[in-house]
C-alpha cells in the first residue's frame, strides 16, 4: 500500500523541512546591559524557534524570568529590557519537538529553586529518556508543571546540586543520568553555566566581548557576532563549565564519545554566516550545489534556489554548470509563524504566504530549482506548481542532501518514518508527486564531503538509519511503523 500524501491535509500544513528545536544563549558581563545583549543574540537566533522566546538575568540576588509565546520581537518590550538588570542572563528561542506548542508553561528558561537559590536553564535538544526519569520523579512526588524534558532536566541538576552543595556536582551526575541531545545554558543569581551531551549532537559555542568585558554562550557563532563577540572555542562533547567573576572553569563532566554534531546543521538549520567545525556554512552548501550539478547535470535556461538555504547552493551548482544563476523566487521574510490562523482561502494558496514567484524572470524558462531537503513532499508540490502556474516551462529539483528516510529522536521535528515520503516511496514516485520534470538527491558522501570534515564528526541518521545514542524500544516504535517498504 502506497500513502497518498495529497490527501493528508494535516501533513500539507506542515513544514517541508525539518524543523529545529531551539537556541540557547547566554552571557556573563558585569556592568553591561545583559538583557539587551541577549535580547539581540535571540534576534540572531530566531531561525531555529519561532514558538516562544525568554531571557532569564541574576542580579546577584535574585533571578526574573520573562518569556512568552511568540517571536523575539512580540515578546519583548522596551521597558522589559530596562527593568532587568544584572550581570548574568540566559535565553531561549523554541520549536517545540517534545510538549505542547500553546503552553506558556512549556516555554524557557525554566526557573527552580536549590533550597533558597534560583537557577534558570534553557535547552537545545531532546532526551530520549525523560519518560522513565519523569515517572521516576514523580514518584518521589515531585509535580512538574510542564511537559518538557527540559523541567526533567532543571529538576534532577536542583536534586543532585541538594545533594551535593555544589551546582557543578549536580550538573555532572545530572548528565551521567540523561540520555539524548543536549546543548543547555544554566544561571544562577551570579553565575553562568554551560554542558553539551557526549556526542555533541546539537551546537554550543563560547565567546569572548571586547576588552575582556565578558563571555558569551550560543548556539551558533551568527549569535556571538551579533553583540561583537570573539569566537573562541566549541564548549566540547561532555564538557560543563562554569563562568563567574572567577573566569571560565571548566571539567569533563562525562567521557566524550563518538562525535555526531547533526548533518542538518549544515544543509539547513544554521545561518549561512554562522561557522561550525571551522567551517563556514555558507561555503559548504555552495560546495554542495557545485558537487550536485557535477552528480545530476541538466540541460535548462536558469538555476534558482529555494530562500534562503537553496541560495548558496544554487549559486554553487551554477559555478559548475553552464547554467547561469538567477532570483526566480521572493521570499516574505515577515510571515513566520504567525499566531493569526490563515483563512481557508489562504490556506489554499499555501506556500504564497512565504514564497512568490518572480514572473518576468521564469516564465518560458527551462528551470533548475535547488532546495536543502524533501521531508513530507507536499510543499516542494505546491512549489513546482507554483512555478508552472508562472510560466516555467520544464521544472528540474535538485536536493543538497540525500533522501530523508529516518525519523529524528534527537531534537528534530521529522514526524513518523510512514510520514517521510523517501522511507515509502521510490525516487520515480517522489518525482511523480511532486510534478517535477526531473528530481536528483546529492548522495550523502559528496554532502559530508562539501564540508570538510571526516563523515565520522556527524549524525547522519536521518539519511541512514544510523543512529549515534540508543532509542529506547517504547519511543522508537512511535516512529518506526511503516506501511510500506520500498
Amino acid at each position: 500500500m502506497t500513502s497518498n500524501f495529497s490527501e493528508e491535509p494535516l501533513l500539507a500544513d506542515r513544514p517541508e523541512h525539518p524543523e529545529e528545536a531551539c537556541g540557547v544563549f547566554g552571557v556573563f558581563a558585569p556592568g553591561e546591559d545583559v538583557a539587551r545583549l541577549t535580547y539581540f543574540g535571540l534576534h540572531a537566533l530566531q531561525h531555529r524557534g519561532q514558538e516562544s522566546a525568554g531571557l532569564a538575568v541574576g542580579d546577584g540576588e535574585t533571578v526574573t524570568v520573562t518569556k512568552n509565546l511568540g517571536l523575539v520581537s512580540r515578546v519583548f518590550k522596551e521597558s522589559d529590557l530596562d527593568s532587568l538588570t544584572g550581570d548574568v542572563a540566559i535565553g531561549h528561542t523554541r520549536y517545540s519537538t517534545t510538549g505542547s506548542s500553546s503552553s506558556w508553561e512549556n516555554s524557557q528558561p525554566h526557573l527552580s529553586t536549590i533550597g533558597r537559590q534560583a537557577i534558570a536553564l534553557a535547552h537545545n535538544g531532546n532526551l530520549v529518556n525523560t519518560h522513565e526519569l519523569r515517572e521516576e520523579l514523580k514518584g518521589r512526588g515531585i509535580r512538574f508543571r510542564s511537559t518538557t524534558d527540559s523541567e526533567v532536566m532543571t529538576t534532577l541538576v536542583g536534586a543532585f546540586t541538594v545533594e551535593s552543595s555544589h551546582i557543578r556536582e549536580g550538573i555532572r551526575k545530572t548528565m551521567e543520568l540523561i540520555r539524548g541531545a543536549y546543548a543547555v545554558v544554566l544561571m544562577t543569581e551570579d553565575a553562568l553555566y554551560a554542558f553539551r551531551d557526549p556526542h555533541g549532537v546539537r551546537p554550543l559555542v563560547l565567546g569572548e566581548l571586547p576588552d575582556s568585558r565578558g563571555w558569551v554562550l550560543s548556539s551558533e557563532t551568527c549569535g556571538l557576532d551579533i553583540v561583537g563577540a570573539t569566537f573562541v572555542r566549541d564548549i566540547s562533547a561532555g564538557e560543563a563549565i562554569k563562568v563567574s567573576s572567577a573566569g571560565v572553569e571548566s571539567i569533563q563532566a562525562v567521557p566524550p564519545q563518538k562525535p555526531s554534531l547533526c548533518m542538518f546543521e549544515f544543509v539547513y538549520f544554521a545561518r549561512p554566516d554562522s561557522e561550525m567545525y571551522d567551517c563556514s556554512l555558507y561555503e559548504a552548501r555552495r560546495h554542495m550545489g557545485a558537487a550536485l550539478a557535477v552528480e545530476a547535470p541538466v540541460e535548462a535556461d536558469l538555476v534558482i534556489g529555494v530562500p534562503d538555504s537553496g541560495i548558496p547552493a544554487a549559486v554553487g551548482f551554477a559555478g559548475a554548470s553552464t547554467v547561469p544563476y538567477g532570483e526566480g523566487l521572493a521570499k516574505n521574510r515577515y510571515v513566520g509563524r504567525t499566531f493569526i490562523s490563515p483563512s481557508q482561502m489562504l490556506r489554499q494558496q499555501g506556500i504564497r504566504l512565504k514564497l512568490n514567484p518572480l514572473k518576468h524572470a521564469i516564465r518560458g524558462k527551462r528551470l533548475v530549482v535547488v532546495d536543502d531537503s524533501i521531508v513530507r513532499g507536499n510543499t516542494t508540490k505546491k512549489l513546482v506548481a507554483l512555478l508552472r502556474d508562472a510560466g516555467a516551462t520544464e521544472v528540474h529539483m535538485r536536493i543538497t542532501s540525500p533522501p530523508v528516510a529516518w525519523p529524528c529522536f534527537y531534537g528534530i521535528d521529522t514526524d513518523t518514518r510512514e510520514q517521510l515520503i523517501a522511507a515509502t516511496h521510490t525516487l520515480e514516485e517522489i518525482r511523480e508527486h511532486i510534478g517535477a520534470d526531473s528530481l536528483a538527491y546529492l548522495s550523502l558522501d559528496a554532502m559530508v564531503e562539501a564540508t570538510g570534515v571526516s563523515k565520522d564528526a556527524f549524525c547522519l541518521a536521518c539519511f541512514d538509519g544510523s543512529y549515534p545514542i540508543d532509542i529506547p524500544e517504547g519511543v522508537r516504535e512511535g516512529k518506526m511503523a511503516l506501511e510500506r517498504c520500498v
